[in-house]
């Protein structure tokens, strides 16, 4: 019999935001898979540290952290092959993800690839996006509000026409994109209803009114929260916080 395949999403820092169902097939595994930088280490392995046993066979998905594209699907290509083996001979293998499996997150890519020839169960994970409508205290979305998860890389045009249709939204994968999103938060006048999130769950968690970001860089682990819906919530001008 082969082993299973788990895609367990790990939240977005805190190690304590793992569910217990994830720490149990963690604890279990006899091999655990998960993506690392080529220039840093892992931050899913980092979060999940405690809990790795010495005798557990590591996988480390190695993906090259450059502005141009490098090529994703000779990445997960190898990976996968590298996992099935294990699988073929009745290992069970254990991939983190950061966040989510399913959200944004890079086991897909995995699942994907094997999801169809192995037995394979997906564990969900606390998102960085829920986790940051906590940290700030202001829920994200109620009633009939709909909510938009836009990715910051996407074209000026798109955007506005997201937030457009849009009650709460999200703006994810800031980083280098930062200051074109807030430039344009400006010109729709919503930087008074946005708030900035960067490093939610960690020691060093900032949460703060977007205009009080507006002269900064944002780290690639930031995002900008944004209400424009009915409900009267406090305004992104009275949040104030700093480590979590």
């Amino acid at each position: 019999m082969t082993g299973t395949l788990y895609g367990i999403g790990v939240g977005p820092g805190d190690p304590e935001l793992l569910t217990l169902k994830a720490h149990r097939i963690l604890r279990d595994a006899y091999v655990v898979a998960y993506p690392k930088p080529d220039n840093a280490d892992s931050f899913a392995r980092a979060i999940v540290a405690r809990h790795l046993r010495p005798e557990q066979l590591e996988i480390p998905i190695v993906v090259p952290m450059k502005t141009e594209r490098f090529p994703a699907k000779a990445v997960y290509d190898c990976a996968a092959q590298e996992i099935a083996r294990h699988l073929d001979v009745g290992s069970d293998v254990v991939v983190l993800c950061e966040g989510d499996p399913f959200f944004y997150g890079s086991f897909m890519y995995l699942h994907e690839r094997l999801g169809s020839r192995y037995r394979t169960e997906v564990v969900p994970g606390v998102s960085s996006v829920m986790a940051a409508g906590a940290a700030l205290g202001r829920p994200l979305a109620a009633r009939n509000d709909v909510l938009s998860i836009i990715p910051a890389p996407l074209a000026d045009e798109v955007i506005r026409a997201r937030i457009a249709g849009a009650d709460a939204v999200a703006i994810i994968k800031i980083g280098r994109h930062f200051k074109r999103v807030a430039a344009l938060l400006e010109e729709l006048n919503l930087v008074g209803h946005a708030a900035y999130v960067e490093r939610v769950g960690l020691p060093e968690q900032r949460l703060i009114p977007l205009s009080e970001a507006l002269s900064e860089e944002a780290p690639y682990f930031s995002m900008i929260l944004v209400y424009k819906g009915a409900e009267d919530w406090v305004s992104a001008s009275e949040i104030h916080g700093g480590a979590a």
